[in-house]
């Protein structure tokens, strides 16, 4: 089933779609109000694109000129990702009169490459290697938008904000860095209205990931000693050492996640109390943990007074946390695979668990996709998450909202 948010359905009328879609335009550069035809994606868009004081007839700014743009995309981070988009994407461009762009994460566009009359065509509206295309810049439109909400998005005639690109319809994707979730830029996919169909953009969805995955083949190889420990949704943690993995004990789990939270060291007795609901257990039972968890590791990973790691730990709650805090949403709720250790009574990762269950809620409510939301609430840990459903339910379509509400109310009273 079409996610309407992202693209139109594909059974729309194009032709139907676009008189309807030019007159809510109308209204809401005139008058500020949002029509029924248009969706979700598009209405708050519009309103960002309001907000910025983006004029409807205006157009992209160039930022860098053809002497400033070569050198500065080539040691951008995407170039190395661009032979793949290149093979993917040209011959589809090309022969469909399309363009095939890549812009930066401030919506800079640095490749404009495909048909030689769509490039001419897309250079009257500034659409050129160099020009700014962020929403607040240039309002609604594919790459400016995918960037903005960290989700593709196809954006059809007159759903654009700037009148002189209406004519045009685009599907973008957001590239993420492949290690820290940090967004890199968006691929994107601009032509006719024969674009107007969803598999545009799972075409261009499958094209960022595959330059995604380009960048993570392409990354320097972990240095010696790397550890990475893995501890969200499972309640034995995985710790992986030059290769080797390790399925810790459920008291190694704790130990570890409680040294990868301070890579500067922990006393003893702090750790006892970071570890142990119990005021009687005594630094006798921590020290034989600790024993047994140095044995497993090996005497070179473990360090004492105070107790640390020797190589910071690359731990999966920390991926998590990094791309929420810098506004990669999806990518953040991608790496999250559950609670972190589940069955785990330790204070330490009891506080930790809350904390991070309630960023990535707070999160994804402030950002209210409706996508995002689905995904939370199908999940076993957000089946039950009361504020995540009404959060669903307000987003949502219309024609959807009565059965979320339904769900929403029925959760509530089971949790009374």
């Amino acid at each position: 089933m079409t996610d309407p948010w992202l693209a139109l359905a594909a059974d729309a009328d194009p032709g139907e779609r676009l008189g309807e879609l030019r007159h809510a335009h109308e209204v809401f550069t005139a008058a500020g109000r949002l029509e029924r035809p248009v969706r979700p994606v598009v209405g708050e868009s519009w309103r960002r694109s309001a907000r910025a004081r983006v004029c409807p007839d205006g157009a992209a700014l160039v930022d860098l000129d053809a002497d400033d743009v070569g050198p500065y995309r080539e040691s951008h981070p995407l170039a190395r990702a661009m032979p793949v988009i290149r093979e993917l994407m040209s011959a589809y461009a090309t022969d469909g009169e399309h363009l095939l762009a890549v812009c930066d994460a401030h919506g800079r566009l640095l490749w404009v490459e495909g048909h030689p009359l769509a490039r001419r065509r897309a250079g009257r509206m500034n659409f050129v290697e160099g020009a700014r295309w962020a929403e607040s810049v240039a309002g609604t439109n594919a790459p400016g938008t995918a960037i903005a909400v960290d989700r593709p998005v196809q954006v059809f005639a007159a759903e654009h904000f700037l009148r002189p690109v209406q004519q045009w319809t685009c599907a973008a994707a957001p590239l993420h860095d492949p290690h820290t979730g940090r967004v890199l830029g968006a691929v994107d996919i601009t032509g006719g209205n024969g674009l107007a169909h969803p598999h545009s953009l799972a075409f261009v969805q499958a094209v960022a990931r595959a330059a995604e995955s380009q960048l993570a083949l392409l990354a320097p190889s972990p240095a010696a000693g790397t550890v990475r420990l893995s501890a969200l949704g499972r309640d034995e943690a995985l710790l992986i050492v030059e290769g080797r993995a390790l399925r810790l004990s459920r008291r190694h789990s704790e130990i570890l996640v409680a040294l990868a939270r301070r890579p500067e060291g922990i006393g003893g007795e702090e750790l006892l109390v970071e570890l142990y609901e119990d005021e009687s257990v005594t630094p006798v039972t921590l020290r034989a943990e600790l024993s047994r968890l140095r044995r497993l590791l090996g005497p070179d990973l473990l360090l004492s007074r105070p107790y640390r790691l020797a190589s910071p730990a690359d731990a999966d709650f920390d991926t998590v946390a990094r791309r929420l805090a810098s506004g990669a949403v999806a990518a953040a709720l991608s790496a999250y695979t559950g609670p972190l250790l589940p069955a785990s009574q330790a204070p330490s990762v009891v506080r930790l668990r809350r904390r991070l269950d309630d960023s990535v809620r707070a999160a994804l409510i402030a950002r209210g996709d409706t996508g995002l939301l689905a995904d939370w609430v199908s999940s076993p840990w957000g089946e039950d998450d009361l504020p995540a459903w009404r959060a669903l339910a307000a987003a949502a379509p219309a024609a959807q909202r009565p059965a979320l509400l339904a769900r929403a109310r029925t959760l509530d009273a089971e949790l009374r």
